[in-house]
């Protein structure tokens, strides 16, 4: 059973303020994406989005030891948050309320598709300047990796143990077949670490062909991959580093080229509006780096432009 938009109640706004699947910036500092979820409250987004419902999630415990019995830092405390993220993503469709799950970093993704999957099968929209395709299959000799690089590859079933097999929710998560990844800066590099997603069925459009050919053909194709299967509803993945860093240079890896805010607004504004849009999750800006919050405001701007199809109209 789906949760389309047309029949929901509103939204749910999750603040889910972790960092444990980013690397520290440098040693001895914690990521300071915990705060966002804060910050961009106080920069208006929940006055904006006036959601029926917010829900806080305790901040987890970063370290910068390894784990027993996993690679992954931090792996343990992010499998118990995203249980905690899973849980709050399924009460939120369970009242018929929209997710917004505000991180944070992207290994929040992961919860919130096992709690959207104990609904209903489920695609995904991944919009990221990288792709996070990061699992055992391209591992480089590290001793400890970040679950924040990781996220598309988790979804669609191939990664740590850990986080592969979720109550309620079959393995995988998403089928390579129905996962769209829009963004990617970095894949024409002689040096990317990620090539073998090109033998998935992921669909991909990256950052150049989205600037090229512009937001409305990226989107007319991502729906013709999503029209496919038109009885199953998608979720959408926004890491705040599709931005260009000459806009949003608060996130751990800027990078250009990227969209501006209204490039991004709307993109997701083209994806919220259709009645299959079951939840959002929204990651990475990380306001250590955005000492005065000016970025914080901008960004809020933009989620209010992209999501003004939650209290709009809500067809394509």
């Amino acid at each position: 059973m789906g949760y389309p938009i047309e029949g929901i109640a509103g939204t749910a706004l999750i603040r889910a303020p972790s960092n444990l699947g980013l690397r520290p910036l440098r040693p001895g500092r914690e990521p300071g994406t915990w705060r966002a979820p804060q910050v961009l409250t106080e920069a208006g987004l929940e006055s904006r989005l006036a959601p029926a419902r917010t829900v806080d999630l305790a901040r987890p415990r970063y370290s910068t030891e390894p784990q027993p019995g996993t690679v992954l830092r931090n792996g343990p405390a992010i499998r118990h948050f995203n249980e905690a993220v899973a849980d709050a993503v399924d009460a939120a469709l369970r009242d018929r309320l929209f997710p917004v799950v505000v991180g944070g970093d992207c290994s929040i993704l992961i919860g919130a598709l096992a709690g959207a999957r104990r609904h209903s099968e489920m695609a995904l929209v991944h919009l990221d300047g990288h792709s996070d395709f990061r699992h055992p299959g391209n591992y480089e000799d590290f001793p400890l990796h970040s679950a924040a690089g990781m996220d598309l590859a988790l979804a669609i079933g191939l990664g740590d143990p850990l986080m592969l097999r979720w109550d309620g929710a079959p393995d995988p998560l998403v089928p390579a077949e129905r996962a769209i990844q829009i963004g990617e800066r970095e894949g024409r590099d002689p040096d990317w670490g990620w090539e073998d997603i090109a033998d998935t069925a992921i669909t991909r459009i990256d950052m150049f062909e989205l600037l090229e050919r512009g937001v409305a053909v990226a989107l007319n194709r991502s729906f013709a991959v999503l029209d496919r299967t038109p009885e199953i509803p998608f979720w959408v993945h926004l890491d705040v580093d599709i931005l260009d860093q000459a806009v949003m240079p608060a996130v751990d890896s800027p990078g250009s080229p990227g969209l501006d805010f209204d490039g991004l607004a709307a993109l997701l504004r083209g994806f919220v509006a259709s009645p299959r849009c079951t939840g959002l999750t929204i990651t990475i800006y990380d306001p250590d780096l955005d000492p005065d919050g000016a970025y914080a405001h901008g960004l809020v701007e933009m989620l209010a432009e992209g999501l003004a199809p939650l209290t709009g109209p809500r067809r394509r």
